[in-house]
């Protein structure tokens, strides 16, 4: 006989695979992500207003040390019988070095809204090469504040960044209000601000991850309880219990108890569909089998008519009695067999019947398969194929169960007999198809596994063997160990 792969997909696989979407939520990760928003937006609020007050902070302090000095200057100045007015030096060393980033000079206002120098006012730091920039906004915004104190920001003589205060003050002699002007360079306290903000950024970072991964540890222990739920509820599914049986919190136990009651209460319909079939199956079997022997006691045409539609009539009661109870174990889904020691009981029993013929049957399962089905109905598909392939091979049968997907196995059975044509396989898996007359059998052995594969969800299909006769693969759903 001859193995052929399946053209079509697993009638078991496709299912599942259609049915699972693409992309689906997920509890935990939309937890976490939230979490994640929601520590990155307060750790940036937190992080920006912090760096906002370090720099505000810095630059008071700055200021008010600009300011004690504008107010040494105008402390020590003088007006003289000229009109000319003078002030003293800054004690601060500083001011006495060219271009040390730390200056003064004193100013007039001048006629086009700026500050012009008096010349000889300036700090030796200056070089009387350069002056300090006047308010951006112009001198005005001193006359109308006299005497108060003024800060901004403007370039120095490197194009360094200063920091500067200046003040107009009326002075007792003086033609004009004077205005001082102290500036020094910004670059250290720039610096520092700088290394705050990357010190509170880098903290601030580190934080948000080990917050990330403290609400990832937090909500997988959290629902930790959850898992466990769905664990047992796949253990109920795929037949390794019969119930939900672990200690739940006050949240979960109601959903634990309904869980129960509802596979209880499935348990209570397949039984009563199993009681149905049985009933079903004496109801009918007993009436036929009286007009088969009124049909036998009493030949004739009508007699003949009357046992071959009897005969017809009890293939499609247990054609259909077969197909209820296989779909009753289905909906249970609490049955599960192994296939392992099942191949090597029929391998042997098959090996004893067909002695003659010298039959030996190489199978081959891992032992961690498991059928998810009743051990009856894996007895008659694998039974029925065995016993088909022991029948015409020459004297090799070779079984082959593995496992194709997380939910689905397969069990393949090669023989070295003759083979069968790619016309006929489809002839014989019909129902009482017999291709060669003389030999044993009622021809229903492989559309008996049709059907109940069918009935399981699964399938049958026939190709080419590599030993040269038939193979026939049997698709079937697994359950986990």
């Amino acid at each position: 006989m001859t193995a052929v792969s399946a053209d079509a997909p697993s009638p078991l696989a496709a299912p599942a695979k259609a049915a699972r979407p693409a992309h689906r939520p997920s509890l935990v990760r939309r937890l976490v992500v939230l979490h994640a928003v929601l520590s990155f937006v307060v750790l940036l609020g937190g992080g920006f207003a912090l760096s906002t007050f370090f720099s505000q902070q810095a630059i008071d302090r700055f200021d008010d040390d600009l300011s004690e000095d504008v107010d040494n200057l105008v402390a020590g100045a003088s007006v003289d019988d000229q009109g000319q007015v003078d002030a003293p030096p800054l004690t601060d060393e500083r001011s006495a070095r060219a271009y040390s980033g730390k200056y003064w000079e004193l100013a007039t206002p001048a006629a086009s809204g700026g500050v012009e120098a008096i010349r000889g006012a300036t700090s030796r730091s200056l070089m009387d090469q350069s002056t300090i920039p006047g308010p951006p906004s112009g001198a005005g915004v001193l006359g109308a504040h006299p005497g108060k104190t003024i800060f901004y920001d403007g370039p120095g003589p490197l194009n360094q960044p200063l920091r500067i205060a200046a003040e107009e003050v009326r002075l007792t002699g003086a033609p004009q209000p004077v205005i001082f002007m102290v500036a020094e360079d910004r670059t250290p306290i720039n610096g520092n601000i700088r290394t705050f903000e990357s010190a509170i950024g880098l903290a601030l970072a580190v934080l948000l991850v080990m917050l990330i991964g403290g609400v990832v540890l937090q909500v997988r222990v959290g629902l930790r309880p959850l898992f466990r739920l769905r664990g047992e509820v796949a253990a109920v599914r795929t037949g390794k219990t019969d119930r939900v049986v672990g200690d739940y919190p006050a949240e979960l136990e109601p959903l634990a108890s309904e869980l129960n009651a509802l596979v209880a209460h499935n348990q209570e319909v397949v039984e009563r569909q199993r009681t149905h079939v049985g009933n079903l199956a004496h109801a009918l079997k007993t009436p036929l089998a009286v007009m088969a022997a009124e049909a036998q006691a009493t030949p004739g045409p009508l007699a003949e008519v009357v046992s071959q539609q009897s005969d017809v009539m009890r293939q499609q009661v247990d054609h259909h009695l077969r197909r209820a109870r296989a779909s009753a174990r289905q909906q249970g889904g609490g049955e599960r067999t192994e296939v392992a020691p099942l191949l090597e009981e029929l391998a042997l029993t098959l090996e004893r019947i067909f002695q003659d013929k010298g039959v030996e049957v190489d199978w081959r399962c891992p032992d961690d398969l498991f059928f998810h089905g009743e051990r009856q109905d894996l007895l008659e598909l694998a039974g029925n194929v065995m016993e088909n392939a022991c029948k015409w091979c020459k004297g090799r049968v070779r079984v082959d169960a593995s496992t194709l997907a997380r939910d689905v196995m397969q069990i393949t059975v090669e023989d070295d007999g003759p083979g069968l044509a790619a016309e006929d396989r489809g002839e014989v898996l019909q129902r009482g198809a017999r291709l060669d007359e003389n030999a044993p059998g009622s021809g229903l052995g492989l559309s008996i596994v049709d059907e109940l594969a069918k009935a399981y969800g699964g399938s049958l299909t026939l190709g080419d063997a590599w030993l040269g006769g038939l193979k026939v693969s049997l698709t079937l759903p697994r359950s986990e160990a």
